[in-house]
């Protein structure tokens, strides 16, 4: 039987203070964080119980490549990849796709999920989906309420009023809550009427339209304008910056669920963490008989209640407790389990420094692979490029450096000048200053290179890209 409910997967967002992880390039959403696929890829997966329709995904422009690639890594299908220009916010994303249904003459229920969530129970996350979904076929806006477990004071709450039916299903939304201090956080969890706000909705597309066209009519115009000069390219609908831009940046919450009177909350019991922070992460994983978490190549004596993740070296920790530490190819994070909100601030001294820690990984992604810094000197870089098979980069210049390119593995059909041949195990090429190139892997498996760079310059923005034939690095 076909299914009327299309998940809107919101796949954008920063995540800073999961630093060094997640970096403005690569954010919390792409990461395996709990398990072997990413937190997008989770989301799909707890999908797989509810007949649905392909997600729709909304990401901004600079992630597209990410969110392709991890749909097609997971083997999935979607209905489109929305490229927000610039983040506005919940409420005009979600009109976006609300929007494009309606356009195209459906009037789907609109399932909208952040893809940076940690569900446990997927089977009971199945069953409150499934329950929600008669209120929202009957018009009303269900927002999806998790029970509290402690007096948390970094959720918004939702307030339930009376039962809209005998079964206790869903609930009539007293009020909204912004994030409690404390005691009035404890009140809440004494009371049982209140819910963590997971930020998880459902509701028929011309519901949301309407409604937001009753209290945010500049928000829907602005979204309507923007949607017209969209551009369709392969899996992408391309929004414009402008008019975008000009759309005011409001929550879903805000512009619509706190001012409509068919709004209900379907409370459920899932597992449920935005993951906001290393301790909430330290928290939801399972632990040794020391209270651990560990992942990759650790040695740890008398160290207790601490987060450490070595996916690149050896960390070894002896009579340490309540740390958080995380490494990675280019920064070491080492903070107290209480401190890791303030992690948002080292984020923002490496911005005041013009540092690239903060925006990029070590690793650089691209569509066609992705490259990784091994060496520099004073005249000479050293990178590995990995080339998925049949992918090619783009055709480019540069006029301060020479490259030396050796092929580790596979086959590099190279592209200099006007000539064209091909490379492959244990051979090598020159490119020298002011001579176009580019190269491809024709091949089946992944093409990796070790690119050599020699010069007086050898910084990222010597390149002069020439036509569109891929995306340079």
């Amino acid at each position: 039987m076909k299914s009327d409910i299309l998940p809107v997967v919101m796949a954008g967002g920063s995540g800073t203070r999961l630093w060094p992880m997640s970096r403005t390039h690569f954010p919390k959403q792409f990461l395996t964080l709990t398990n072997t696929l990413s937190m997008l890829q989770n989301t799909l997966q707890r999908l797989e119980e509810i007949n649905h329709l392909p997600a729709c995904f909304i990401c901004n422009e600079e992630h597209r490549f990410l969110v392709a690639e991890q749909i097609q890594a997971y083997s999935s299908t979607h209905s489109g990849i929305i490229l927000e220009p610039e983040g506005r916010n919940t409420a005009p994303a979600i009109a976006l796709a609300a929007l494009k249904s309606v356009e195209q003459g459906n009037d789907p229920i609109l399932l909208v999920l952040a893809a940076d969530h940690v569900i446990k129970d997927k089977e009971a996350f199945c069953k409150a989906v499934i329950d929600a979904q008669v209120f929202a076929k009957n018009g009303k806006l269900v927002t999806f309420g998790i029970l509290p477990t402690t007096p948390e004071t970094g959720y918004g709450y939702i307030k339930r009023g009376e039962s809209t039916d005998t079964s206790q299903i869903a609930y009539l939304v007293d009020s909204f809550i912004e994030k409690p201090d404390t005691y009035t956080a404890q009140a809440y969890l004494d009371d049982g009427r209140y819910y963590w706000n997971s930020g998880t909705f459902m509701f028929k597309a011309s519901r949301y339209l309407e409604e937001l066209g009753k209290f945010r009519p500049d928000i829907l115009a602005a979204v309507k304008e923007s949607l017209d000069v969209a551009v369709s390219d392969l899996d992408f609908i391309r929004i414009p910056p402008e008019p975008f831009s000009l759309c005011p940046a409001d929550s879903i919450d805000y512009a619509v669920m706190e001012n409509t009177s068919d709004a209900v909350v379907v409370p459920m019991n899932v597992g449920w963490s935005d993951v906001g922070s290393w301790s909430s992460l330290w928290e939801l994983s399972d632990k040794d008989k020391n209270g651990n978490v560990t992942q990759g190549d650790t040695i740890n004596i008398d160290t207790v209640n601490s987060y450490v993740t070595a996916p690149e070296r050896l960390i070894a920790t002896v009579g340490v407790k309540d740390l958080v530490i995380v490494d990675t190819k280019d920064a070491l994070l080492v903070a107290h389990i209480d401190k890791v909100q303030d992690i948002k601030n080292i984020v923002g001294e490496l911005k005041k420094q013009n540092r690239t820690e903060f925006l990029q990984h070590r690793q650089v992604y691209r569509p066609w692979g992705h490259h990784d810094h091994i060496a520099e000197g004073q005249r000479y870089h050293v990178k590995k490029v990995f080339v998925y098979p049949g992918e090619k980069t783009a055709m480019q210049v540069h006029y301060h450096r020479a490259e030396h390119w050796i092929v580790v593995s596979g086959t590099a059909k190279i592209y200099r000048d006007d000539e064209t041949y091909t490379i492959t195990e244990n051979e090598s090429t020159y490119i020298a200053v002011g001579v176009k190139h580019c190269f491809e892997n024709p091949g089946k498996t992944p093409l990796e290179i070790i690119e050599v760079r020699t010069g007086s310059y050898l910084e990222e923005d010597d390149i002069v890209r020439i036509g569109s034939s891929g995306e340079g690095y």
